[in-house]
């Protein structure tokens, strides 16, 4: 445990990386929202009844793939250099990426409860708060950001752990098998004429069911991440 701790300590030396650049981002994000609502605001003459919402809280969990792309890139090499497992090392830096993914759930959250207090800021403008996301609570809406974050981290470090282990080729080969599931997922769709049902599955999905899905589908990456991770090269 005690190694764990040091690779954890080693990721956030650049605290940037983890907290800071994620943290930027959200925060410019709100602003430019707010600011977007102002304009919005005071470009009409008749006040706006109707609550506006924003999809900018998505701009920093894009941002924790290419996290977990520096997560290992940055730190891998340094860490086997300085004898550290690679059970531990992936241990470590998961921990990490899973603390600074509640320290943005929880924003989240604070963010949340204060819009809904304030009805929006006091316009009705909501960033933080989407109702389908808190439609089981507040818990919920934690979780639900907590495993889209943890969710992009694992993609990202697994597609850089890949490449470490197998190079370019495989990397877009892997990539380009993805594309073609999906395609060919979309086709048997169309020819069962099924679109309407999946139309009908994602609208009646609640944000709950969603980041439980999303939580196991993070536990195979995981799993498929230190799998690639044992053989490596530094």
């Amino acid at each position: 445990m005690n190694r764990t701790a040091n690779v954890v300590r080693m990721q956030l030396v650049n605290r940037q990386t983890f907290v800071g650049l994620p943290l930027l981002i959200l925060f410019a994000a709100f602003a430019i929202t707010l600011a977007i609502y102002g304009i919005i605001i005071f470009s009409v003459s008749d006040p706006i009844e109707e609550p506006m919402y924003s999809g900018g809280t998505q701009a920093p969990l894009w941002y924790f793939a290419i996290v977990g792309i520096q997560a290992l890139n940055l730190t891998f090499p340094f860490s086997q250099a300085m004898s550290v497992t690679r059970r531990e090392f992936f241990s470590g830096t998961v921990l990490t990426a899973a603390g600074t993914s509640l320290v943005l759930a929880v924003t989240y959250l604070v963010g949340g409860l204060i819009e809904r207090a304030t009805d929006g800021w006091g316009f009705n403008g909501y960033f933080f708060y989407l109702p389908w996301i808190w439609e089981h609570g507040a818990l919920s809406a934690a979780l639900f950001y907590f495993a889209a974050a943890m969710l992009a981290f694992l993609i990202g470090f697994l597609g850089a752990t890949i490449y470490k282990r197998f190079g370019l080729l495989w990397l877009l080969v892997v990539t380009i098998g993805l594309v073609i599931v999906l395609v060919a997922a979309a086709f048997l769709i169309s020819v069962f004429g099924s679109w309407v049902g999946v139309g009908e599955a994602f609208a009646n999905a609640n944000a709950l069911y969603v980041a439980l899905i999303g939580l196991g589908v993070a536990v195979v990456l995981a799993g498929a991440g230190y799998l690639a991770l044992r053989r490596a090269i530094p």
